[in-house]
C-alpha cells in the first residue's frame, strides 16, 4: 500500500517473548480442555467420492472475518479447481460473525457450513456447545504442528498474522514514527490516530486483551484521551492511513490466529469437508502467503523474498481462553473509555 509503512521492529519494546514461543504455546496450551485428551492423527484426503457428494451438494456457505477480497480468492480459486460447487462468502468482523452464529443456532436455522473467525476464543464456545464437527484433512494431520489443529479434529489454525502499529509515511517521517505503545501517547499524536473496535473485529478483541494483560486498563484510559478515530474492522485503519485522515494506526503487534471449522449442522456437510481440506492444502496456505501476504503454519509454504519471518518479531502470546472469559468486560469497558 503506497505511503504506508508497518512498522513491525521494536514497537514491542516491553514484550520479551519470541515469536517462535509464542507460536508453540498457542493452541494445544489455550484451547485444550484441562483434562487429557488423545490427538486425532487420522487425517482424511480428498476423494473422488468427497468431490462427487460436494458437487452433488453444490454449493456451500463460507462465514469469515478474513478481508472480503482475500475470502473472495480462497472462493474463487475453490471454485475453478472444483466446478459446480459455488462458494457464498458471508463476511463481517469476528464479533459479529459470532453473534450471528450464535442467534441462527437459537432460532433453529442452520445457514453456516464453514467459519474462520479470527477470535480463536470463539472455538472455545462452539465446541463447548458441541456445535463442530470433527474433520482433519490429511495434510494437516500429515504436516501441521500438534499445537495447531484441536485434538478432536474440530478446528484448525487457517491463518496467522499480526495486529501492527502503521503510519503513513507521507505524513510521518520514518525516524518521528512510534517505536512502542508508550510513544501512542505522546501529544504530538493527539487527534492523528486510528483504532479499530473489539466488539466488532477479532483481531482488536485479541490485540486489546492483550495490550490489557500488559499494560492494565489504565493505558487505554490514556490512549482514549489522544482524541483516536474508532473504526470496526481491522482492515480499516489501514484505508484511513492511504486516505491521509490518520497518520498513524494506533494498533499494536499481537500475535493472532483465525482457526476455521466445520460445523456439525452444515446444510452442506460434504462440500463444506471438502472445503476445509482444501483451504489448509500447500495449494490453498501458499496462496494465504502470496496474495493475503499473511503467515501460514503449513511448514512446506514459501515466504516471499524480503519477508521477516515471525521468529524476527518480538511478540506477544495470544490466548484464546483468556479472551473468551473477558470478553464482555473488554467490550463494555472500551466503548464506556472510548465512548463508543
Amino acid at each position: 500500500m503506497s505511503g504506508i509503512r508497518f512498522s513491525r521492529r521494536d514497537l514491542l519494546t516491553v514484550s520479551t517473548a519470541a515469536a517462535a514461543g509464542a507460536l508453540a504455546s498457542h493452541a494445544g496450551e489455550l484451547m485444550r480442555p484441562a483434562r487429557a485428551q488423545t490427538r486425532a492423527t487420522a487425517g482424511k484426503p480428498i476423494t473422488p467420492a468427497l468431490v462427487e457428494a460436494a458437487k452433488k451438494e453444490g454449493k456451500l456457505a463460507f462465514y469469515t472475518a478474513m478481508d472480503l477480497p482475500v475470502a473472495e480468492k480462497f472462493a474463487k480459486t475453490f471454485e475453478t479447481k472444483f466446478p459446480g460447487i459455488s462458494v457464498r462468502v458471508e463476511r463481517s468482523g469476528a464479533e459479529r460473525v459470532f453473534q450471528r452464529i450464535g442467534q441462527e443456532m437459537e432460532s433453529g436455522i442452520h445457514a453456516v457450513d464453514v467459519v474462520n473467525s479470527a477470535d480463536g476464543a470463539h472455538f472455545i464456545v462452539w465446541k463447548r456447545n458441541n456445535w463442530l464437527a470433527p474433520y482433519l484433512p490429511e495434510e494437516v494431520a500429515r504436516h501441521y504442528p500438534a499445537q495447531y489443529y484441536d485434538p478432536d479434529g474440530l478446528w484448525v489454525t487457517t491463518r496467522v498474522w499480526l495486529s501492527s502499529l502503521g503510519y503513513n509515511t507521507n505524513l510521518v517521517k520514518p525516524e518521528e514514527a512510534p517505536k512502542s505503545f508508550a510513544d501512542l501517547l505522546d501529544p504530538k499524536w493527539m487527534g492523528k490516530m486510528v483504532k479499530g473496535h473489539p466488539a466488532y473485529s477479532g483481531t482488536i478483541m485479541t490485540a486489546t486483551f492483550q495490550i490489557v494483560r500488559e499494560f492494565g486498563w489504565q493505558y487505554l484510559e490514556k490512549l482514549a484521551k489522544q482524541r483516536v478515530m474508532q473504526v470496526q474492522s481491522s482492515t480499516d485503519p489501514p484505508k484511513k492511513l492511504a486516505l491521509g485522515e490518520r497518520a498513524v494506526m494506533a494498533d499494536g503487534t499481537p500475535l493472532v490466529t483465525g482457526p476455521s471449522a466445520v460445523f456439525k449442522s452444515a446444510p452442506s456437510p460434504n462440500a463444506a469437508r471438502l472445503f476445509q481440506n482444501w483451504l489448509h492444502s500447500l495449494e490453498a496456505q501458499q496462496l494465504l502467503v502470496d496474495f493475503a501476504r499473511q503467515h501460514s503454519v503449513h511448514p512446506l509454504t514459501k515466504e516471499k523474498p524480503g519477508a521477516r519471518r515471525l521468529d524476527e518479531i518480538k511478540l506477544w502470546k495470544d490466548d484464546p481462553a483468556g479472551v473468551e472469559r473477558m470478553s464482555e468486560e473488554i467490550k463494555a469497558r472500551y466503548a464506556q473509555i472510548f465512548r463508543v
